[in-house]
């Protein structure tokens, strides 16, 4: 995982800019008004041109990044960093500065929005937390660095403003150079426009292995939004392995599952009752069936999550090696190619399993055998329409005992397949159609036997092995009803790049799964901006002066601005241990937890803030426990409701619409940064401190009811399975109303 490690490091350089940009602009104001003569009106506007601009790239910049990639986009952003640095360092006039606090804005807005993207779309799903909590530490490390420098030139005989801000360029050139020459682009969205190749080159990258099927196969079924999804339970064996010892069955009963690679197949046995997630889809999951306005989404995730008494975790250890006990043959590794390049092959038959292992159609990650469907049996094969897929064949699905996640594998204890299904036609013909199937494995006790690990080459054999799994059930992405018409012989799908959007798709909006998803987002989001993080920091300097800060380090010979920008130097300083432990939790505790866990403390630190205002317990007690206050819920908001709103909004969207959803909750972002700073100072005329934090707890609380009505826990799960569930739950949450 070194490669998406590092890869994410380098896009979080964009945050770190904009810290750095947010803490120089703070302590450089100072010396603007004086050398400039600005009025509190321009000083105002100064400050806020840069956030005027982020909110207004934010309104186009999710869409153009829908069409144009994520990575031209972080060029772009280090290029605007890079121009308004320099011209900040010109800037003769206030308009000039004006100007390049605007572009400053843009590039601000476009690694805001899209660096969580770009780490969402490119990081394992076992880490993905970890890597998209860097963000937050960047920008963070980049505003204590920033104030360190503004403090040592703050101690010059004549400290230069545009010195200060122009400083910017020299960070934001190793930016640039990262997004051209490192930065790979999202393989979500190579996929998303055909470019099967490049996504496939891209993920041997960050994966750090050849064999990434898998996780090409789910990229590719990630294309499809909304469609019907249905929760079914399976107990999966090799073909003879379901023993009369396991509740024999009629064959008929028995259906063969398809894997990513041709020759990985198993038998599965429809059963009922007896999963977890599908229990928690017909009655709520064991903790939470019990509350009435509990979302039901909310239950299917925790389903995943949730222990229960007697069978431990409900997480997969197994699949990783599920699968392997399948695969007889040695593995068989072709450089096979299947892109954008190879969609004309007219008049061309069906590509057979013994003619199409050279074909350039025959890219091994995303594709379905065809070999074993009765419907084929009955047919002539036709001239093939469009691009009709294949795969190949021999391949295992761990390429050792000791890899956690293996090729085929698509990470967080799922697994990906496909199954034939057919009925009588009208006409007495036989159709069929194959479905794309997540599977979740859950391990209940009796329900594994024998061993659980075959490696070709081991001398170990597979008896009495069979998994019992949920899953979740729906039309592959790229199945195509009018290909199906044209009765191929094979999957009626098409090629991703004959799907692929040439602009934003905006009747996806619409629906059920994406615009519950967008409730979530745009309700953490302006719930955050309201939680009273901008109030703290406004009045953190104020509380350090009344704890004698201010007067102990001037007596040690720094003027007011010097131990001003020393002070907030030591705040942010105070934040990095603390998003380092999120960082560490972000992927063990999850996302709901830490917000379950960090705001009630967020709610108890404003109270205690509101009640050190109102009562008089004098000045040293008062200035005391304030500081402690402020200290604790700084601690504990960036550990919990700093990162995860843009950790979640990044991971809920399907990828053909996930930029343009982002950059709605991003917008929503923006517009409560702007309402917060505008009315804090009215606020503060007309109702007082102890009124802003009491406020602040007011929406802290009702934050804390929303996360636990309404925001699932997402750790560990691959992003298209997370919009899976949302569209389930969706329905369910429909249903629920219709009853």
């Amino acid at each position: 995982m070194r490669g998406a490690a590092l890869v994410a490091i380098a896009a979080t350089v964009g945050n770190f800019l904009q810290g750095w940009d947010n803490a120089t602009i703070a302590g450089a104001i100072v010396y603007i008004k004086n050398d400039l003569n600005l009025g509190t009106s321009v000083e105002g506007l100064v400050v806020a041109m840069s956030l005027i601009g982020a909110t207004a790239i934010t309104t186009c910049s999710g869409a153009i990044s829908d069409w144009l990639g994520r990575r031209p986009m972080l060029i772009i952003s280090s290029m605007l960093y890079f121009v308004s640095g320099l011209v900040m360092l010109w800037s003769p006039n206030v308009y000039i500065l004006c100007i390049a606090r605007l572009l400053d804005g843009f590039g601000i807005g476009l690694a805001v929005t899209l660096v969580p993207v770009y780490i969402s779309e490119t990081a394992p799903s076992e880490i993905r937390g970890l890597l998209n909590t860097l963000p937050q530490f960047s920008g963070s490390g980049g505003m204590f660095l920033s104030y360190c420098m503004v403090f040592g030139m703050s101690l010059m005989d004549s400290p230069s403003w545009r010195l200060m801000l122009g400083v910017l360029s020299i960070p934001s050139l190793l930016y640039f150079a990262l997004t051209v020459f490192y930065l790979p682009e999202s393989p979500r969205w190579l996929v998303s426009k055909g470019k099967m190749l490049e996504a496939k080159q891209v993920l041997q990258r960050l994966r750090g292995r050849e064999d990434v099927s898998g996780e090409m196969a789910l990229l590719v079924e990630g294309l499809g939004i909304g469609g019907e999804t249905s929760i079914e339970e399976y107990i999966i064996g090799p073909a003879d392995e379901l023993a009369d010892s396991q509740e024999p069955t009629a064959d008929k009963e028995k259906i063969r599952l398809y894997g990513p690679e041709e020759g990985l197949s198993w038998v599965a046995r429809p059963v009922t009752g007896r999963s977890i997630l599908g229990l928690a889809s017909r009655q709520g999951s064991m903790v939470n069936q019990s509350v009435p306005l509990m979302d039901p989404l909310v239950t299917l995730f925790g389903s995943v999550h949730e222990k229960l008494p007697e069978t431990g975790s409900m997480r997969s250890m197994l699949f990783p090696n599920f699968g392997s006990m399948f695969s007889t043959a040695e593995p068989h590794v072709k450089n096979e190619h299947w892109d954008e390049e190879s969609l004309q092959r007219e008049g061309e038959d069906y590509v057979s399993d013994a003619g199409g292992g050279d074909s350039d159609d025959n890219l091994h990650s995303p594709l379905i055998s065809r070999q074993t469907t009765s419907l084929e049996k009955d047919m002539v094969p036709p001239a093939s329409h469009g691009s009709v897929l294949s795969m190949r064949r021999h391949s295992t699905l761990v390429q050792d005992a000791g890899e956690s996640v293996g090729g085929t594998g698509i990470g967080g204890g799922w697994q990906l397949a496909w199954k034939w299904s057919e009925r009588e036609g009208e006409d007495g013909k036989k159709e069929g159609g194959f479905k794309r199937i997540y599977l979740h494995q859950e391990g209940v006790p009796g329900s594994r036997r024998g061993s659980l690990v075959s490696l070709p080459g081991n001398d170990m054999t597979a008896e009495g092995e069979f998994i019992q799994a949920a899953a979740l059930v729906s039309q592959p992405a790229l199945y195509s009803k009018e290909l199906l018409d044209q009765s191929p012989v094979g999957p009626a799908m098409v090629h991703p790049s004959e799907t692929a959007s040439k602009g934003p798709v905006w009747a996806a909006l619409l629906d059920p799964g994406v615009k519950r998803a967008l409730l979530v987002g745009i309700g953490i989001q302006i719930l955050q901006q309201f939680s009273g993080i901008n109030g703290v920091l406004y009045y953190t300097p104020q509380i350090l002066e009344e704890a004698g800060v201010e007067v102990l380090l001037s007596s040690l010979g720094l003027s007011s601005d010097s131990a001003s920008f020393l002070i907030s130097a030591f705040t942010t300083l105070l934040m990095l241990p603390c998003i380092a432990v999120a960082m560490k939790l972000m992927d063990v505790s999850g996302r709901r937890r830490l917000l379950l866990t960090t705001i009630p403390v967020l709610i108890v630190s404003l109270i205690i803030l509101v009640f050190s205002e109102i009562v008089d317990m004098g000045s040293v007690v008062n200035a005391a426990i304030s500081t402690a206050c402020v200290i604790i819920y700084f601690c504990c908001f960036v550990m919990g409701y700093g990162p995860i709103p843009n950790i979640l909004c990044s991971e809920i969207f399907p990828t053909r619409v996930r930029g343009l959803c982002i950059a709605i909750c991003a917008l929503v972002y923006w517009i409560g940064d702007i309402i917060i700073t505008y009315t804090l100072p009215v606020m503060l005329s007309s109702i007082g401190l102890a009124g802003i934090f009491g406020i602040y707890a007011v929406v802290c609380l009702i934050s804390w009811v929303f996360v636990f009505l309404k925001v699932p826990e997402t750790k560990g799960m691959p992003l298209e399975v997370i919009t899976e569930f949302f569209a389930v739950g969706a329905r369910q949450a429909t249903a629920t109303k219709n009853e």
